[in-house]
């Protein structure tokens, strides 16, 4: 294993209270997917301190349960459980996996997802065979507003300015089997109007092929507003960042092993990133500090497969 630096402090002081997002480090935690069984291709939710300790199985039944976004306390996952194969409904519970609720009876895509208006309202990517909408879900599981996005293949979709703005990955195919998928991320008005390209693959790198990220699933930094997206480029999976307007293009960390699906905390100040070797053998989740780049990995070799980190409020 790589080693890395240790977060001096990290746990034994408080995040400073500069606005209202900031809360105490330790009344944060993660919930990050697992592997347990390869055989039977089941997925578990663990959650575990932003030390790396008292990790744990909050979801612990043998289907598939995966999770790409919470809000504030509430941990929101995808799960088979209960219906066919892959066949993914959107549920809820919390850190500690308590009380686990189906949130809605329509059929999802395997997608990251967001919020808006303080978390009653969630925008989610549906199993569709023709086109490529958005679903904006009230707190009851219902759609309260479908988003055409107008391209072939559309998901990961995330509210930008205040709820008004999407911003989303998409392909001009309707996936990476056809010829011509060209993934990028775009951003366009929460009405389906005014969408643009934000990022632009390097023409003359080939490294992403026809299967790796062009554009992987975009995260908002709510204190910087800025973009950041893993892109496959130069031989390795990195972080890159795109301001809103698309004006502003850079690599946004420098990490010798490489970096997948991430989540800022809700104050700016930590990164959680997924960490994997070129082979692909082993996934780590590792936490950064924004301020010093200073790194910890907080998962061990008890799984091969550990991914897709995000923050909650542990209470």
């Amino acid at each position: 294993m790589i080693k890395r630096a240790t977060i001096l402090g990290l746990f034994s002081i408080l995040v400073a209270c500069k606005s209202d997002k900031e809360i105490p480090v330790q009344e944060l935690g993660l919930v990050y997917n697992v592997l347990r069984d390869a055989d039977i291709e089941n997925y578990e939710v663990y959650a575990m301190d932003l030390d790396g300790s008292n990790k744990k199985n909050i979801t612990d039944l043998y289907n598939v349960d995966w999770t790409y976004f919470s809000e504030g306390n509430t941990l929101y996952f995808v799960s088979d459980r209960g219906s066919c194969k892959r066949c993914f409904f959107l549920y809820k519970s919390n850190f500690k996996g308590e009380a686990p609720k189906k949130v809605s009876e329509i059929e999802l895509d395997d997608s990251w997802m967001s919020t808006r208006k303080n978390g009653t309202e969630i925008i989610v990517k549906p199993k569709t065979v023709f086109d490529s909408p958005f679903y904006i879900l009230n707190s009851k599981g219902q759609v309260v507003q479908e988003i055409k996005t107008g391209l072939p293949y559309a998901a990961d979709p995330l509210f930008v300015n205040n709820g008004n703005q999407i911003v989303f990955r998409g392909g001009l195919t309707k996936n990476k089997l056809v010829d011509g998928f060209n993934e990028e991320l775009y951003i366009m008005d929460v009405d389906g109007e005014n969408r643009r390209q934000l990022t632009h693959y390097p023409e003359k790198d080939s490294t992403a092929g026809k299967y790796g990220y062009r554009a992987g699933a975009p995260r908002l930094n709510p204190t910087e507003n800025f973009i950041s997206y893993q892109s496959l480029q130069d031989g390795k999976y990195s972080l890159y960042a795109v301001s809103l307007d698309g004006s502003k293009h850079w690599k946004l960390t420098d990490n010798s092993q490489n970096e997948g699906w991430h989540d800022w905390s809700p104050d700016g100040k930590w990164l959680a990133i997924e960490l994997f070797d070129d082979e692909q053998s082993q996934f780590h989740i590792g936490l950064m500090n924004w301020e010093t780049k200073e790194m910890k990995i907080l998962t061990d070799d008890s799984f091969k497969y550990q991914q897709a980190p995000n923050f909650i409020l542990k209470n």
